[in-house]
C-alpha cells in the first residue's frame, strides 16, 4: 500500500490499472475522431492529436499520430487558463483556438478543441485535441501555401474563442467559419467530430473518478507524469554529458529568400537536457517560419527519441527539457510572421538535435531522412461532380541508416510520425487524378554505407482535369547527412512532365497550373548512410543490386564491387576494398 500526507491509500496494482485507463482514454479519443471525421487527411493521413490534460495544464497522455503536435495539447489548454481562469469556465464548454504565436498554435489549419472536464462541480481535467481542417479559408484553397507572406493570408485565426457555451453552441462563430471556409459541410463535419470525440473522453474520465474516486484518480495522474520524469532521468544519466553543436541550412522560405543558417547547442548534464538555438536566422518573409510551439514540440520529439519512446508521453518527460531561443528567429517567429509551411522548419528543429546527437547515441538516432512533409494540395473541379475538391497530404521517403541496420524505405518523416498518406483507390475515387505510379525510388545513388540509407518514394498523380499544385518538398538543396563516412542521401522534388515536352523541377510552388494529361511527379530522399560504403559485405550489395536497390554504377562507384550485369558474378573488387 501506498500512504503518503493528504493521499489516499491506494495499492500499486490500483495506480497501474488507472494509468493504463487513462493511456486507452486518449487512445479512443483518437479513434472516435478517425471514425467521425469527413476528410482524408483525418481518417486516412491521421493528421491529428488527442489526449487528457490535467487541471494545471500539464498533458497526462496523447494518443498516436501526428509527432510534430508533441506537446502542443499542453499549451493549447494552458492558454485556455491564462484567457478564461477556472472561474470562467464551465461544464459544457468547447473551446477552439489555432493561433500560432500562442494558445498551442502552429498554423492556421491545425485546429485546437478543448472540453474542459468537471467532477463533482469542480474543473478535474481537459480533453483536447488537435487536428489538421482542409480547408480553414485564405488565400489559397486549402489554405496552406508556399507564398504568403503574414499570417492574414493564411485562413480564419480563432483566439482562443468558446466555440459552446454550457453545451449551446455559438451559432455565429459557427456562421462565420461556414461562410469564410470553400468547403463548409466538409469544414464544420471536422469540427463536430472532434468536439464528440473530446466529450468521449470527458465521459471516459468522469466514469474512472466514480469507479476510484477522484482523489484516487488525481493522486495516479500524479504517479503517472513523476514515472515519467523518473524514467527520463534514468535515460538521460546513460548518455555521454558534455556540449553537443550542430548547424544546418533550411533551403529558402518560398518567395526567393535563403538559405537560413540553423544552430543549436545542446548541454547534457545528470538532470538537464538544454537546447540553445541562438545564432539561428531571424524570422523571414515567406512561409516557413516556425512559433515557439513548433519549436517546443520539435525538442520534445527528438527528447523523448533518445530517452524512454516506449514510455508513454506525458508533461513529466519534458521536466529535465529547457530551450533557449531569442524571440524573433526563424524557430520563433512573432506575429505577423507566415507560418504556413511550419513544419519544414520545425522538423529542423528536430534534426539539429538528431544529428549532434547521433554519433554519441548511436543505438537510439540513425542517419539523416528526408527531413520533409513534402506537403501537397491539388486543387480543381471534380470531374464527376464539377465540384471543388482538395487533396491534401504528405508524402513517404527514406530514413537514414543505423550504425547496425539499413534505413527503412517509404516512411513519414519524423514531425508526422503515425500518419499515412491516402491510398492510391481513395485518391482516385475522391479526387480529380490518376496514380499512374507509385514505387520506391531506387534510381538515386545516394546513402551509400556499411549500412545503406533507406530509400524514397515517386508517385506520379496525372490530372484527369485543369487543376493547380501547392507542394513544399524541403531538403530539395541541402540533402541528408551520412554519419561515420557514410554518403548523403539524395533529395526531395517535384517534377512536372508538360505536353509540349518540357520537364520543370521544383522544390516548392503555389497554384502551379496543370493541363488535363499533364503529370506532376512527387520524388522523395534517400536517407544518409551510416559507415564506410566500403566495408558493407561483399555478399549483401549482391543481393542488393539483384534487388533492385543498389546499381550496377552505384555498386562500382562507392562500395568497390564490379558486377557482371547478367550474373552479377564478382568482375573486380576495388583495392581499398580487397585490404
Amino acid at each position: 500500500m501506498v500512504k503518503q500526507a493528504n493521499r489516499p491509500d491506494i495499492d500499486f496494482f490500483t495506480i497501474e490499472i488507472i494509468k493504463d485507463a487513462l493511456v486507452a482514454i486518449g487512445d479512443e479519443m483518437f479513434i472516435a475522431l478517425q471514425r467521425t471525421s469527413k476528410s482524408t487527411i483525418i481518417y486516412e493521413v491521421l493528421d491529428y492529436a488527442s489526449g487528457l490534460v490535467d487541471a494545471r495544464g500539464q498533458l497526462i497522455t496523447q494518443g498516436n499520430g501526428v509527432t510534430g503536435f508533441l506537446g502542443t495539447l499542453t499549451f493549447a489548454v494552458q492558454s485556455a487558463l491564462e484567457k478564461f481562469g477556472q472561474q470562467n469556465l464551465h461544464p459544457g464548454d468547447v473551446i477552439i483556438t489555432n493561433d500560432p504565436y500562442g494558445g498551442g498554435g502552429t498554423h492556421l489549419s491545425d485546429v485546437s478543441l478543448i472540453v474542459p472536464i468537471f467532477y463533482a462541480g469542480q474543473l478535474v481535467a481537459f480533453s483536447a485535441s488537435k487536428a489538421h481542417w482542409t480547408e480553414v479559408g485564405g488565400k489559397d484553397p486549402g489554405s496552406w501555401t508556399t507564398d504568403s507572406t503574414e499570417v492574414f493570408q493564411e485562413g480564419l485565426q480563432f483566439p482562443c474563442v468558446k466555440l459552446y457555451e454550457e453545451g449551446r453552441p455559438v451559432q455565429s462563430l459557427i456562421d462565420l467559419i461556414a461562410a469564410n471556409v470553400r468547403l463548409p459541410d466538409m469544414t464544420l463535419g471536422d469540427m463536430y467530430a472532434q468536439a464528440a470525440s473530446l466529450r468521449l473522453g470527458e465521459r471516459r474520465f468522469q466514469e474512472l473518478c466514480n469507479k476510484y474516486g477522484f482523489d484516487v484518480v488525481q493522486y495516479a495522474i500524479e504517479a503517472l507524469l513523476d514515472y515519467g520524469e523518473r524514467m527520463t532521468l534514468l535515460e538521460l544519466a546513460k548518455l555521454p554529458k558534455g556540449i553537443y553543436e550542430a548547424e544546418d541550412w533550411i533551403d529558402d522560405d518560398g518567395i526567393g529568400n535563403g538559405p537560413f543558417p540553423v544552430r543549436v547547442k545542446i548541454t547534457i548534464s545528470e538532470d538537464e537536457f538544454i537546447c540553445d538555438f541562438t545564432g539561428t536566422h531571424p524570422q523571414v518573409p515567406g512561409p516557413v517560419n516556425c512559433a515557439l510551439t513548433g519549436l517546443h514540440s520539435g525538442v520534445r520529439t527528438i527528447l523523448k527519441a533518445i530517452t524512454s519512446p516506449s514510455i508513454a508521453v506525458n508533461e513529466g518527460c519534458f521536466r529535465p527539457l529547457k530551450v533557449i531561443c531569442p524571440p524573433g528567429t526563424i524557430f520563433s517567429a512573432q506575429r505577423p510572421a507566415a507560418v504556413s509551411t511550419y513544419w519544414e522548419t520545425m522538423n529542423y528543429v528536430t534534426d539539429l538535435v538528431w544529428k549532434a546527437l547521433a554519433p554519441i547515441v548511436p543505438n537510439r538516432l540513425p542517419a539523416g531522412h528526408f527531413l520533409s512533409v513534402c506537403g501537397v494540395v491539388l486543387a480543381g473541379q471534380h470531374p464527376d461532380t464539377n465540384e471543388l475538391f482538395l487533396l491534401v497530404e504528405p508524402q513517404a521517403g527514406g530514413w537514414g541508416a543505423g550504425a547496425e541496420k539499413d534505413g527503412e524505405s517509404g516512411l513519414m518523416c519524423v514531425g508526422d510520425g503515425e500518419t499515412y498518406v491516402i491510398p492510391v483507390e481513395v485518391a482516385e475515387t475522391r479526387y480529380g487524378i490518376i496514380v499512374d505510379r507509385y514505387e520506391l525510388d531506387t534510381s538515386a545513388d545516394a546513402g551509400a554505407g556499411v549500412h545503406r540509407g533507406g530509400r524514397g518514394c515517386i508517385r506520379d498523380y496525372q490530372a484527369t482535369v485543369d487543376l493547380t499544385l501547392t507542394a513544399t518538398f524541403g531538403r530539395h538543396k541541402y540533402i541528408p547527412w551520412g554519419v561515420a563516412g557514410g554518403s548523403e542521401g539524395s533529395r526531395n522534388e517535384v517534377r512536372i512532365f508538360h505536353h509540349d515536352g518540357r520537364e520543370v523541377v521544383l522544390g516548392k510552388c503555389a497554384r502551379y497550373p496543370l493541363k488535363r494529361g499533364e503529370v506532376a511527379r512527387l520524388v522523395t530522399g534517400t536517407g544518409g548512410g551510416w559507415g564506410s560504403p566500403l566495408e558493407r559485405p561483399v555478399e549483401v550489395i549482391i543481393e542488393d543490386v539483384r534487388n533492385g536497390y543498389i546499381s550496377l554504377e552505384q555498386a562500382k562507384r562507392e562500395y568497390g564491387v564490379d558486377l557482371d550485369p547478367k550474373t552479377f558474378e564478382i568482375l573486380h573488387l576495388a583495392p581499398e576494398r580487397s585490404k
